[in-house]
């Protein structure tokens, strides 16, 4: 048996608990635990490897009849041009000795998805409503013009496919707009044991600069590329615990192709300057100060908090054993700080600093912001419980997050559904002060996420007689009902506050399905006006919501 295997198979009999329920709502999974176990694995392996909320992770699950292979898909807001799609399918085996390959059979299968999913001018016939909401909003994005950057991710507990599978991609000839990882048990467990510490020696050439002040102390000099591979060999995703950005892949993402281009062709002695640098943080770091150059650094709890996509392109390109060879004298600037123990804001500041000229998922970050903090002490008094910062426990009925804060407040009181929708990074980023103003209360902000969470149940368990717009509409659907509510109130939302904050939640729970209903009804009307009589494709729904075009003709 095989020690990381069996450490997964035992995680899955929690997660199978977990994700029990919400599996046989809306998956249609249920008396059967080896479909359900092959589930939780899946769940895992999103949730893990795109560092996802539970929530977040389970809406990207489509496994069930008609996946066309694709057990979960998650696409990623776009981005200069491009957006990410990431495609997942999963293969569990009771057997834990971990010796299986991915069948190539299961890698023709993803090469087939791949090649017709994509397509926005082929038809989708015998596809389950899940996969195929999320495979127009794909195309819709296609058509619109945007690029899409496709992971096929196959997670298997054993090993990765074999010659024949690897045929099978070369002849696929996907071109370079397909990146293939291969996820197991192994991969699992040293992302998840990401909290433990890093401990080892880095070789710095040449000299380096050393300053202590302010309690904390800063060393600058330069590392060879072969070094910086030789470390995400060792460690891997435990470096980058504290790196807010995800690894976004060698194909599509124009600074990694820019990286991998300069180590391989005649500028590499040139990386140090093209480079803008790595910034690590650790508890302690030591070395002998008699020497002239090229010290040995002997670091405690090393993290990589900028850089991480460079680190990692370098590890990947690096795996060519001939460009390993000409790299010798490539290096890459390095910035080392020793900050003071149990300085979490300290770390926290610098990572923002050192991240936030870049698109980021900045929820962490903004955890300590005093609207936040001020946010968090009037909903709780209210009886709520708000999450600034993200966790890996799942979110009670009486729990808010800030992610779901920031979504449901943009969509049901600041009238930017799209927004809401289609422009999660941005949250808190440049629609921060949107969301979160100053007159921003504690009961307006459960109230939004109330409506909004009922919104999105219908959304993810829709009646039978639910309309095609449905998948795409949530967030349209709560402006609308938010705004029935302070019409019924006769108030703006303004006069939403603690002391008629009962009664509009009593309010809201009476009407809620009617409020439901009217809106469904404003935005069927709404599209006859934008389209006539004539049938609206999903691609052009999906299309329809991310821009907007609505929002005049419902308000």
């Amino acid at each position: 048996m095989n020690i990381n295997a069996a450490i997964i198979d035992q995680r899955l009999s929690t997660l199978m608990e977990d994700i029990r329920e919400q599996a046989e709502n809306e998956l249609a999974i249920s008396g059967d635990d080896i479909k359900l176990k092959s589930l939780a694995f899946v769940y895992l392996c999103v949730k893990t490897v795109l560092d996802l909320s539970e929530d977040e992770a389970f809406e990207c699950l489509t496994e069930g009849s008609q996946d066309f292979g694709v057990d979960a898909i998650h696409i990623s807001q776009e981005h200069d041009g491009e957006f990410t799609v990431s495609l997942f399918q999963g293969k569990y085996k009771r057997d834990l000795d971990g010796n299986a390959a991915f069948s190539t059979n299961s890698v023709v299968t993803m090469i087939n998805a791949i090649r017709y999913l994509f397509d926005p001018s082929a038809q989708l016939n015998n596809i389950n409503r899940r996969l195929q909401a999320k495979v127009e909003e794909a195309r819709s994005l296609i058509r619109d013009g945007y690029i899409p950057q496709v992971r096929a991710l196959a997670c298997n507990n054993g090993l990765e496919w074999d010659s024949n599978g690897q045929k099978e991609i070369d002849l696929a000839n996907l071109g370079n707009q397909v990146l293939w990882e291969h996820i197991n048990h192994d991969r699992l467990v040293k992302i998840l044991q990401a909290a433990k510490p890093v401990n080892d020696d880095l070789h710095f050439k040449g000299a380096l600069i050393v300053e202590d002040f302010n309690f904390s102390r800063v060393l600058l000099g330069r590392i060879a590329v072969t070094e910086i591979a030789a470390l995400i060999e060792r460690h891997g995703e435990r470096l980058l615990e504290r790196n807010i950005r995800r690894y976004l892949g060698l194909q599509g993402n124009r600074v990694n192709e820019a990286i991998y281009e300069t180590l391989s062709g005649d500028e590499k002695n040139n990386f140090y300057f093209f480079n803008n640098g790595i910034t690590l943080t650790c508890d302690k770091f030591s070395h002998n100060a008699l020497q002239k150059s090229d010290y040995q650094v002997k670091i405690e709890n090393l993290q990589i908090i900028n850089g991480g996509q460079t680190c990692i392109t370098i590890h990947r390109a690096l795996k060519d054993k001939d460009l390993f060879t000409n790299v010798q004298e490539a290096y890459v600037l390095v910035r080392l700080y020793q900050l003071p123990n149990n300085n979490e804001e300290l770390v926290r500041r610098i990572t923002y600093a050192t991240n936030s000229q870049n698109p980021v998922d900045l929820r962490d970050l903004k955890a300590n912001d005093d609207k936040q903090r001020t946010l968090k002490t009037d909903i709780d008094q209210l009886g709520y419980i708000y999450k600034p910062k993200r966790g890996d426990s799942s979110t009670k009925p009486n729990e808010i997050t800030s992610g779901v804060a920031a979504e449901s407040i943009l969509a049901v009181w600041r009238k930017k559904p799209h927004q809401a929708k289609f422009f999660a990074r941005e949250h808190f980023g440049k629609l921060y002060d949107c969301v979160f103003s100053n007159d921003l209360n504690g009961a307006q902000t459960i109230l939004a996420a109330l409506i909004h969470r009922h919104s999105e149940n219908k959304r993810k368990r829709p009646p039978q007689d639910a309309p095609n717009f449905l998948p795409y509409a949530s967030c349209f659907i709560s402006m609308m009902m938010g705004r029935y509510l302070l019409n019924d109130m006769n108030i703006d939302v303004s006069g939403i506050n603690h002391k008629i904050f009962q009664q509009a939640i009593d309010r809201f729970e009476q009407k809620k399905d009617e409020y439901f209903e009217q809106a469904l009804d404003a935005i069927a009307n709404a599209l006859r006006a934008l389209y006539g009589e004539a049938d609206v494709s999903l691609q052009q729904l999906a299309a329809t919501f991310r821009r907007g075009d609505l929002i005049n003709k419902l308000l």
